[in-house]
């Protein structure tokens, strides 16, 4: 980037030139060109074009940037080359980013005057004197008259031109000044003035992400701009949207707009097949689901002396903070995100994770940098860039096969250290319950907090010597123990007490002595454990005023000891049999499983299924163990689940772990069978969209997702799990697994297309032959997997993208040896009479699983 230097000695200008990564503070000028009066970079550096009506705008730029302490400004007349189409190209892609970079935005209105207007403000008021003398009448004091030059500004051409869009809305400080060089005000006292102009909302104005609009909205911003060239009007809007388009002038503006909406189609694509979830939604389902986030409970951290050293210092790039169970650390967290997006700078990125060992989607180190990097891209999709470049050569499987760790990390570590990212911050929770990969989160943790020093790092977890032997080494660390800080956590506590019991004297009507009761109980047995209190009001919640007193001096302290009690409890009830069925399921299924999906995998009573308020009722039963949010039943903590393996595993399971995973797929498969069908979704269309699809209101799938993505899971953990075969049969030629795969596997592939888990059915199908070629019993059963995993892996795309190209292109395009393609022959439309030529063998690279 070259950046002018002002010389006020010389009575000149200099050109230096910065790498991106050394960038000086400087000011930056946004103004509307005059044909034939602004000076070009060959002008200036050849010292001529003085005497053109641009230089002045230039001279204005580098007094004000001097006034302002800055030694450096940027023009966009002088400072690129016009005449290199390279430098061209590259300065258009970084102009948003170079507005936003700069301290100072100064709009130079050239059409906006002040001398003239304060004339005919002195004229206009004595007009209005001599008008009242002559009529004989006494002025009648009226509201101060706004400046005429407001009448100019909301006038100006300025605002009517394309690229100044991204000019108004990329800097954090953009002033405006009349032609004679005085300051009118700014992008926040004159924020009113502008919105009304434009129509630009008020939150864009300010400064917040413009991913957030959009993208209909944001094409609607230009709508009555003009630029010089009709192009320029779609290259103007690279910046707001984030994405590189190569300039081809003389292209038209319609061909200019359909390759711009075409890349900003591609980039959404890309960041869709990335999502796996949005941290934010889990940030609320949790908050959600333990009773809301109240602030005095978490406020005390902000007065922490090793928080505040981790905030301020910029050495102290991780902050670790770690407790036992149940002292707060999520909601501690969530709490930190709430004050740092208050506080942060607003070109800061905040980008956080949870992790939960109760849902395979969330426990491991892949899935923790998927949602890192969605976070970041959805706040600055320019860093888009880095997924880009692996993700158009391979699709979403970059973020899915056997090499995605070591690709996001990649991708994540160029993202930290590209220079148009300002600053991060990064937080993770609950590392203990990273099941999957946490030593390689750990070294990433270790190795990239040490590399970008623009990016702060907080993360949580148990106190576990693992995690800390890893931490440990990082030597920019601030280490925050809540053991340590006991008096706070109590005081936390306390306060969350009072809270609770006041929600539960209201909903409950109890009187001053019962509240008091419950209180001083809570206080003396919580023992610093948010989960304890939270637990026990849980348990409080539908105990009348009467009976709470006796029933809340019952329980006794510290968390195992209540687990015991709520497990006693567990024991005594009249449905005790079915109790231990829905928590043997719940305890062993991947992911939580919702209200739709549980009768599938559970006998459950009659007239229940479908019954949302039944089904409720019953997993009340349960007790506290389990939760209900938005219809989703999961544990109400890790330490609930760890302690039920530990201490009920025997009662809970009493066949063992791995004949739970064998009735889990049983059941799936009885599910799947009935449910399975051709165009399930009434889709008609071969070639219909997944993009476009939607469920509908009785969607046969909702009882079955679970089953269709996961049974084959359930599957291998019963072969691996129960030690030796247990000959069930279902693996034996005719057994189960075989019949579902001849008379069910084509719909099952549309199935996983319409539950976007395309990506998990690969995975699954490579799993299962993996499986049977341990096994000596089922050659005919392996051959005819191996064939179904060819054919998953040869029309993938396909059939993720258009479901029922199962049914076209997937079956024509096949081998005709494929046994897939034979079982299925009679779905292959009737209609098409010349049938491509297809070799009789898939594909040699197939073999690899490379395609």
């Amino acid at each position: 980037m070259r950046l002018l230097q002002y010389k006020p000695d010389s009575d000149g200008f200099e050109l230096v030139t910065f790498r991106t990564n050394d960038l000086p503070s400087y000011a930056i000028l946004s103004h509307t060109w005059t044909a034939g009066q602004e000076v070009t970079y060959d002008e200036l550096r050849a010292g001529i074009g003085k005497g053109k009506a641009g230089y002045a705008k230039i001279r204005f730029c580098g007094e004000r940037a001097a006034h302002d302490s800055l030694q450096y400004f940027w023009v966009d007349t002088c400072c690129i080359n016009k005449s290199n189409p390279a430098e061209l190209q590259e300065a258009i892609a970084s102009m948003f980013y170079w507005y936003r970079r700069a301290v100072k935005c100064y709009v130079y209105l050239a059409d906006v005057i002040i001398e003239n207007t304060r004339a005919q403000n002195i004229w206009k008021s004595k007009s209005i004197i001599w008008k009242s003398i002559w009529n004989n009448q006494i002025p009648v004091p009226k509201e101060p008259q706004e400046p005429v030059w407001k009448q100019a500004f909301r006038k100006s051409r300025w605002f009517t031109r394309g690229w100044t869009l991204q000019e108004l809305l990329a800097p954090a400080s953009v002033e405006f000044f009349s032609r004679e060089g005085r300051q009118l005000g700014d992008k926040l006292s004159l924020e009113e003035e502008i919105h009304l102009i434009t129509g630009l909302p008020r939150i864009a104005l300010q400064g917040g992400h413009l991913s957030q609009f959009s993208v209909t909205e944001r094409f609607r911003w230009v709508e009555l701009r003009k630029t010089r060239y009709d192009e320029d009007l779609a290259y103007s809007l690279l910046g707001i949207f984030n994405v590189d388009l190569p300039l081809r002038y003389g292209e038209g503006k319609v061909n200019a707009f359909e390759r711009l909406e075409n890349e900003i189609y591609k980039l959404e694509k890309c960041i869709q097949d990335l999502h796996l979830t949005d941290p934010r939604d889990d940030k609320k389902r949790i908050e959600k689901a333990k009773g809301g986030l109240l602030r005095d409970a978490y406020r005390w951290i902000l007065e922490n002396p090793n928080f505040q050293q981790w905030r301020s210092d910029q050495e102290s790039r991780l902050l670790w903070i770690n407790g036992d169970t149940g002292k707060g650390k999520t909601m501690l967290l969530c709490g930190i995100i709430n004050e740092l997006s208050k506080s942060i700078a607003k070109t800061a990125l905040l980008s956080y994770f949870f992790c939960q060992a109760t849902n395979s989607q969330i426990d491991n180190a892949t899935a923790v940098l998927r949602g890192l990097i969605y976070m970041l891209v959805k706040q600055q999709p320019s860093l888009a860039s880095h997924l880009r470049t692996k993700y158009d050569h391979t699709g979403k499987a970059i973020f899915e096969d056997a090499n995605a760790w070591i690709a996001l990390s990649e991708i994540l570590t160029n993202i930290l250290q590209d220079p148009r990212l300002d600053s991060a911050y990064i937080l993770i929770d609950a590392l203990d319950e990273c099941l999957v990969d946490l030593p390689e989160l750990l070294t990433f943790v270790v190795n990239v907090s040490s590399q970008s020093p623009c990016v702060k790092w907080i993360v949580s977890g148990r106190n576990w010597p693992s995690i800390a032997r890893d931490l440990d080494t990082v030597t920019q660390k601030v280490r925050l123990c809540l053991e340590l800080n006991a008096q706070s956590i109590s005081a936390a506590v306390a306060t969350f007490i009072q809270f609770q019991v006041n929600w539960l004297t209201k909903r409950n009507e109890y009187g001053s002595d019962v509240q008091d009761a419950v209180y001083q109980h809570l206080l003396l047995n919580a023992n610093g454990t948010f989960l304890f209190v939270a637990l026990v009001c849980k348990e409080l919640a539908d105990v009348s005023e009467w009976d709470a007193e006796e029933v809340v001096r019952a329980f006794p302290p510290g968390l195992d000891s209540l687990y015991k009690r709520m497990l006693d409890q567990f024991y005594n009830l009249k449905h005790t049999e079915l109790c231990k069925s829905i928590l043997a399921t719940v305890l062993t299924v991947l992911r939580p499983i919702t209200l739709d999906e549980l009768p599938s995998l559970v006998d459950m009573p009659p007239r229940s299924s479908r019954n949302y308020k039944a089904l409720e009722e019953i997993i009340r039963l349960c007790g506290s163990f389990l939760i209900v949010q938005e219809r989703i039943i999961s544990i109400v903590h890790q330490s609930a689940k760890d302690y039920l393996l530990k201490e009920a595993s025997d009662e809970i399971f009493p066949a063992g772990l791995a004949e739970m995973h064998y009735s889990i797929m049983s059941k799936s498969l009885r599910t799947l069978s009935p449910t399975l069908q051709r165009d399930m979704y009434s889709l008609r269309a071969l070639g219909y969209p997944i993009d476009k699809v939607k469920k509908p209101e009785s969607d046969p799938l909702a009882k079955s997702r679970y089953a269709c993505v996961f049974w084959i899971d359930h599957l291998s953990d019963w072969f691996t799990k129960s030690g030796a075969d247990p000959y069930h049969g279902d693996l034996q030629a005719g057994g189960t697994v075989e019949v579902f795969i001849k008379e069910k596997y084509l719909y099952w592939l549309e199935a996983l297309s319409l539950c976007k888990s395309m990506s998990e059915g690969v995975v699954s199908v490579e799993k299962l032959e993996a499986l049977l070629k341990v096994r000596a019993d089922a050659p005919e059963l392996l051959k005819l997997v191996h064939d179904a995993r060819r054919f998953i892996l040869y029309h993938k795309v396909a059939i993720e993208n258009n479901p029922l190209q199962a049914y076209a292109s997937a079956l024509m395009f096949s081998p005709t040896s494929s046994l897939i393609r034979k079982l299925f022959r009679h779905e292959e439309p009737a209609w098409i009479t010349i049938r491509p030529a297809i070799g009789d063998e898939w594909s040699a690279c197939l073999a690899t699983g490379k395609f």
